[in-house]
């Protein structure tokens, strides 16, 4: 184990998880609504009015999910400096769309990033991957087995959405986004509070890829003409988002000793703007302490929220001392929630 857990000391003997470093990136194409209107029976009225996205960026042909890891990743590492870059003991993966279906994509990311044969690993929760793998990070240091953890989600998703299909092409877009985390003290800025996850996989259906898995393949039969692509309920999804949502994000705020009047930036995951007002509506979050970039990035599945928290903190929405409240909901169905007292971190 590189990172070292010397001179840490707090309730319980078990260290908190701290954000010391930030990066984020996206495929430099940027794909608009009217880039799509020439392929879909839609308008970029349309595509606003419902989604709030005026335009995303997709991967290149060839580009996979792990060179866009790679270099979220090196941003995140460069952002945290020298002192912790070199002591990262794991890499974690956050992602639904890995290279290839086996092996994992995150030990050749590690192995690209120059960190040798550090432990690595994906997690694979959709939308809500960063939270979960946020909270495996956070046991990993909380363990002991890592001091550092350079956190990765990242997704090429629209490499899984038809490309004709107006409900969903307009929606996913493709990104990374990571965070390095150190062992340190729960009352110290970019401590993460607990992080409180759900899931209900009799509503798995809801949001689902039928093909290219075990039972597929098992069946002994090709993959049936549109099975390869996404497929959502629209309806339920909105209202199983919202409502779980916000229970998780009560929990969570509820366990960091906070009152939802406290919270100075909602970060959630950028899903689609109706989902993210009412959630902060039924929170009585105010629009000023909303965070958001769906406009120019999208739905980028797991990378979204550190990709949101990488852009506020660039622009200067989201500041140190800021208490910080992050929720994601997606496929599985998975959802999750967390505190974050933010620190004082600048982009890679």
């Amino acid at each position: 184990m590189n990172g070292s857990l010397e001179g840490v000391a707090v309730a319980g003997g078990a260290p908190a998880s701290v954000i010391v470093g930030i990066g984020a990136y996206v495929p430099p194409n940027p794909v608009t609504n009217h880039d799509l209107t020439a392929r879909l029976d839609t308008s970029d009225e349309w595509i606003r009015t419902r989604t709030g996205i005026s335009s995303r960026h997709m991967v290149l042909p060839g580009q996979a999910t792990s060179d866009l890891a790679v270099e979220a990743g090196r941003r995140a590492l460069e952002s945290a400096g020298p002192e912790h870059a070199e002591g990262v003991d794991a890499v974690v993966l956050a992602t639904a769309t890995p290279d290839r279906a086996c092996p994992a994509t995150a030990p050749e990311v590690a192995s690209r990033l120059g960190l040798g044969t550090v432990a690595a690993f994906d997690v694979s929760a959709v939308c809500s991957g960063f939270l979960y793998g946020l909270a495996t990070a956070t046991g990993l240091i909380a363990a002991g087995t890592a001091g550092r953890v350079l956190l990765i989600a990242a997704d090429a998703f629209t490499t899984l959405v038809d490309p004709h299909d107006r409900a969903t092409a307009v929606i996913f877009a493709d990104g990374a986004g990571a965070v390095v985390l150190r062992a340190g003290e729960p009352d110290e800025p970019g401590a993460v509070g607990r992080v409180v996850l759900g899931s209900d996989g009799s509503l798995s259906g809801l949001l689902q890829v039928p093909g290219g898995g075990s039972r597929q393949r098992s069946l002994g039969e090709p993959v049936k003409p549109g099975d390869e692509f996404l497929r959502m309920a629209g309806r339920d999804t909105y209202r199983h988002a919202v409502g779980r949502m916000t229970e998780a994000s009560r929990q969570a705020v509820q366990a960091a000793g906070w009152g939802l009047a406290d919270i100075d930036r909602l970060a959630a995951h950028q899903a689609n703007a109706r989902i993210l007002a009412t959630v902060a509506d039924d929170l009585g979050i105010p629009e000023d302490r909303r965070l958001s970039n769906i406009a120019h990035n999208g739905n980028t599945v797991a990378a979204s929220i550190p990709l949101l928290l990488a852009d506020a903190t660039a622009d200067g929405s989201l500041a140190a001392g800021h208490r910080v409240l992050l929720t994601a909901f997606g496929a599985g169905l998975a959802w999750g929630a967390a505190t974050v007292l933010w620190p004082d971190v600048k982009p890679g």
